[in-house]
């Protein structure tokens, strides 16, 4: 009979995060050298983030690379951070010219040699948290919880979620290894996890969510559909009353939530970080947080 794996701490009860995470997904578009890029984390550090959202993917696989070099020229930098990476995805590149065809791997041996080369790329001993970054249709839950716990008591990795689970994928999971959190797709023009069940998961389970693409990918802005138009529309006009831009209302909207989640941005711009440090001074009021989802899904609540 399968048994759930209880590690003890500091495993359990998952990782401290910053409420803002600063994401590292186009860090390989940003055209920053070295010294830009360890910048770039020292001013993260002033506005109070000290989380980094990484995937091994990223970049063609160069992106933890990229952060690693900077933590390597400035080690001083590590200690004063929180590195999440995922793994799971395998892309067909000629950085892994291995994979023949787009996949997903949960498979200890391809979880932990995930592990290996990210720990090398960050030049870092630990990956604070780790996760699966989709759902993997042959995922044995029993082994891949097996081999989360031999990767903590190596202490090469702290803590373990997943990304992008559905609620059923998160407890078959879950039920043999306590996952610190579910990655996921939020966003005023993405609602899914409203009433998929996501959410009500998290709250039932008291896991706090990450919050992938909070802006929607830059939709809120530029987006012509009629969606996009309606959302914009409506945080515009809420602008003054709560003294913030669009996209801190937009952030606001997502931390609104009782499930407490963590945004996750995109951008390698500063001002663009302040945005969504500048939402946790906001608190929207229930009827205004309806009014941005009533532009979301275009009718009001039954």
């Amino acid at each position: 009979m399968d048994t759930l794996l209880t590690p003890t701490s500091p495993s359990a009860g998952g990782p401290r995060l910053s409420p803002i995470i600063a994401g590292t997904w186009r860090m390989a578009e940003w055209n920053m050298d070295v010294a830009a890029r360890i910048r770039w984390i020292e001013e993260c550090f002033e506005l109070g983030v000290s989380s980094f959202d990484h995937a091994d993917i990223y970049g063609d696989y160069r992106v933890e690379s990229l952060f690693g070099e900077a933590l390597a020229t400035a080690p001083g930098l590590r200690d004063r951070m929180q590195l999440v990476t995922k793994c799971g995805i395998k892309l067909v590149s000629g950085n892994r010219p291995e994979h023949t065809i787009k996949s997903y791997d949960t498979s200890r041996a391809h979880v932990i040699a995930s592990v290996e080369r990210s720990l090398k790329a960050l030049h870092t001993d630990h990956i604070d948290l780790m996760l699966i970054h989709r759902p993997d249709a042959l995922m044995d839950p029993q082994e891949l919880a097996g081999t989360f716990d031999a990767l903590r008591r190596t202490g090469k990795v702290r803590h373990f979620g997943v990304s992008n689970h559905s609620p059923s994928q998160f407890k078959l999971l879950h039920g043999r290894y306590p996952l610190a959190t579910n990655q996921i797709e939020l966003s005023p023009l993405h609602l899914d996890a409203l009433h998929d069940g996501t959410l009500d998961q998290c709250l039932d389970l008291g896991v706090r969510p990450m919050v992938w693409s909070p802006l929607a990918g830059g939709r809120l802005f530029t987006g012509n559909d009629a969606q996009s138009v309606r959302v914009r529309t409506v945080l515009a006009s809420l602008t003054h009353k709560y003294g913030v831009s669009v996209a801190t209302l937009a952030y606001a909207w997502i931390l609104r939530h009782p499930s407490a989640p963590r945004p996750i941005t995109g951008s390698g711009r500063i001002e663009a970080i302040r945005d969504a440090v500048a939402a946790l001074e906001v608190r929207l009021d229930a009827e205004d947080w309806y009014r941005i989802r009533e532009a979301g899904t275009g009718q009001e609540v039954p």
